[in-house]
């Protein structure tokens, strides 16, 4: 009787021990940082931080305008360049405030003469301050989602 009782009592604490393992050594989901969005943010860009950066291509992707926001949280007013295959451009970004390229009445970054399909990444380079610049891949997306429609660059 007592290796009966025994015998279920470990059953028990193996059942409750196999379906727990899982939960133990898994890595805590909302611990892991992610872009919450269709573009990505630039970690090491200082002094500027750039958010939810991406291309809207034009159809056959010889052209994209660049749309992010571009945030500065230090008391002087800070240029970062954006490049692509060599093309680079200037966005300045006044002490204590956000550039919105492509929203909030910002224009966006044009961009042209690229191979940018729409589905596809494209590496582009950052440098803010006096930090070295730093490569990321950015998403290309076409005007299918309504609110990009606007920023498709014309043929």
């Amino acid at each position: 009787m007592n290796s009966r009782r025994l015998a279920s009592v470990a059953l028990a604490a193996a059942a409750v021990f196999a379906t727990a393992g899982c939960a133990m050594v898994s890595p805590q989901a909302t611990t892991i940082a992610y872009s919450p969005a269709e573009g990505v943010n630039l970690v090491s860009t200082e002094p500027l931080k750039v958010r939810n950066a991406l291309l809207v291509a034009n159809e056959d992707g010889s052209a994209a305008n660049f749309l992010a926001a571009v945030v500065n949280d230090t008391d002087s007013t800070e240029t970062l360049l954006v490049g692509i295959e060599g093309d680079t451009q200037r966005v300045r970004v006044d002490a204590r405030s956000t550039v919105s390229l492509g929203f909030d009445g910002a224009d966006p970054l044009l961009f042209e003469g690229l191979d940018a399909a729409a589905g596809t990444d494209v590496e582009m380079t950052f440098q803010s301050g006096t930090g070295e610049a730093v490569g990321a891949r950015i998403p290309v997306l076409d005007g299918t989602l309504d609110y990009l429609a606007d920023f498709v660059p014309a043929d």
